[in-house]
């Protein structure tokens, strides 16, 4: 099981309190942690990646054991202790101002 963190307006999509938890087939990717994510959560469908790309959105950025993993490739292995269910992967929205 793998566990993801999301941020407040996310939850809200999801109706889900907390972090959640998704099961992952094959390799622990960020492409497979959010494809399981969007799978089990229908509503949050081309919120986190675009639709047809599949690129993270602006303003969301994603960390793992304290690494900003927001431009690592998708297919690259998540770290050994988001796989086992360690630690959980964090989607968090950025802020932007000025």
């Amino acid at each position: 099981m793998i566990r993801i963190v999301l941020p407040p307006h996310l939850r809200t999509l999801a109706r889900v309190h907390g972090e959640v938890t998704v099961e992952v087939d094959g390799p622990v990717t960020l492409r497979a942690a959010l494809d399981a994510l969007e799978a089990r959560y229908p509503a949050l469908r081309g919120t986190i990646r675009e639709h047809v790309t599949l690129e993270r959105r602006p303003f969301l950025r994603f960390f793992a054991c304290e690494d900003d993993l927001s431009h690592a490739p998708p297919d690259a292995p998540l770290p050994e202790a988001v796989a086992k269910g360690v630690e959980p992967l964090i989607i968090l929205g950025a802020i932007a101002g000025g």
